[in-house]
């Protein structure tokens, strides 16, 4: 059988990126005990690292175990089967309880031990070249399957501008995340770009109040903080490829605050959720964007 060098199609909240090898690559694994020049060097390239099974696949299974557990009372697994596999119960589950439950997990201790395993802090301590610090605002989602809401492109550094703009984004796959169950996308060489951008909406912003000056949604920006919608018409723009990858339990990605990306369509047909976190660090002794001091909720406006 021949393997094909990129997957089919991929759907973003209705707009089809081409699998067009113009259009579409894979990204660049690396191997998380390099030299740490050597990947301080590719981050500042590439604008991201793809670390290769830097966490220990089972722990990282056994919390997704957990996670999927606490919402069965909420009807959103399917009946008898092991919250491990993560399985979309395709009833209407009960969204205020499930809106309770995510408030909940989000201050779990449990969840805390699992953003601050020791290879992620040795890895940033590294990369740093000091002690990190590990912001308290942390989002964890599940996606169902053919859901059609995706996250638009962006760069964090939209919601972050209070801060330090060498923050890092880790996104973590929790359980396997093949293409097809869609996960992040990163436009290639987007690092620059986002770099630009910033400078633009940093100039237009210079007369505004220091509140609108940081803001992801003020009159610069669109409602959502998001560049677009449209993916293919960015990549088509910007003549550039979305990095596509088999993201498996154990791996983790670190990005740059200035770096492109969007999530894709949960497309599985077995029920399968993807789950997932994303988690900021930066240097300690660097400025925090205090709206990231407390945890995650609905209604942060962040």
């Amino acid at each position: 059988m021949t393997t094909l060098a990129y997957p089919a199609p991929l759907l973003s909240n209705g707009f089809t990126i081409t699998n067009d090898p113009a259009r579409m690559g894979r990204l660049t694994p690396s191997n998380p005990h390099a030299p740490i020049n050597e990947l301080r060097d590719q981050y500042a390239a590439q604008g991201y690292l793809w670390l290769k099974g830097i966490l220990d696949r089972n722990a990282v299974l056994a919390f997704r175990k957990r996670f999927f557990a606490a919402y069965q009372v909420a009807g959103l697994l399917k009946p008898d089967t092991d919250p491990t596999d993560g399985i979309y119960s395709g009833a209407v589950e009960d969204h205020a309880q499930i809106a309770k439950i995510t408030h909940e997990v989000v201050r779990w201790a449990a969840y805390e031990s699992f953003c601050l395993q020791a290879p992620i802090y040795e890895f940033y301590t590294a990369l740093f070249g000091g002690e990190p610090y590990l912001h308290k605002r942390k989002l964890i989602r599940y996606v169902k399957p053919q859901d059609a809401n995706s996250t638009g492109a962006h760069y964090d550094l939209t919601y972050l501008r209070a801060g330090t703009d060498t923050v890092a984004t880790s996104w973590i796959p929790i359980g396997d995340v093949p293409v097809k169950m869609g996960g992040l996308v990163y436009l290639e060489g987007s690092d620059t770009w986002g770099r630009r951008m910033e400078a633009e909406f940093r100039a237009k912003n210079e007369g505004m109040s220091r509140e609108d000056q940081i803001s992801a949604y003020n009159k610069n920006m669109s409602s959502s903080g998001w560049l677009t919608k449209d993916l293919p018409e960015l990549a088509n723009r910007l003549d550039s490829r979305w990095l596509v990858a088999d993201y498996e339990a154990g791996d983790m990605v670190v990005h740059s605050a200035y770096m492109i990306h969007a999530a894709t369509t949960n497309e599985v047909d077995d029920g399968t959720m993807r789950l997932s976190t994303d988690i900021r660090f930066q240097r300690v002794r660097d400025e925090v964007d205090v709206r990231w001091n407390n945890h995650w909720s609905m209604d942060d406006m962040l």
